[in-house]
């Protein structure tokens, strides 16, 4: 998969107050890179606790859950679209479906 934004995980992640999630990131980032997923079921195959949302959007459970990162999946072009990287508490205030933060 092609993905988008790879500046906003790196801009994340070099913030000091979020450090500790640059390996994870850096593991989902290497490892979506080499992916192929063409479903939804594929990305459920390989992420488990990836959750399925409208509007193409997945989430994924990033440094044992303590962060939450928002894609949207463009399957047929192989596009993994950077939406949305931040804690559990920011997450709780957006709109999963619509964002577009980054």
């Amino acid at each position: 998969m092609r993905v988008i934004a790879k500046s906003s995980l790196v801009k994340f992640w070099s913030r000091p107050e979020y450090a500790d999630s640059k390996g994870a990131l850096q593991s989902w980032l290497d490892e979506s890179s080499k992916a192929d997923w063409l479903t939804p079921q594929d990305i459920k195959r390989q992420y488990g606790n990836a959750s399925i949302c409208g509007n193409n959007r997945v989430v994924f459970n990033i440094a044992g859950n303590k962060y939450r990162l928002v894609v949207e999946m463009q399957y047929r072009a192989g596009i993994v679209w950077v939406k949305f990287i931040g804690t559990h508490a920011h997450y709780n205030q957006i709109n999963v479906e619509n964002v577009n933060e980054y």
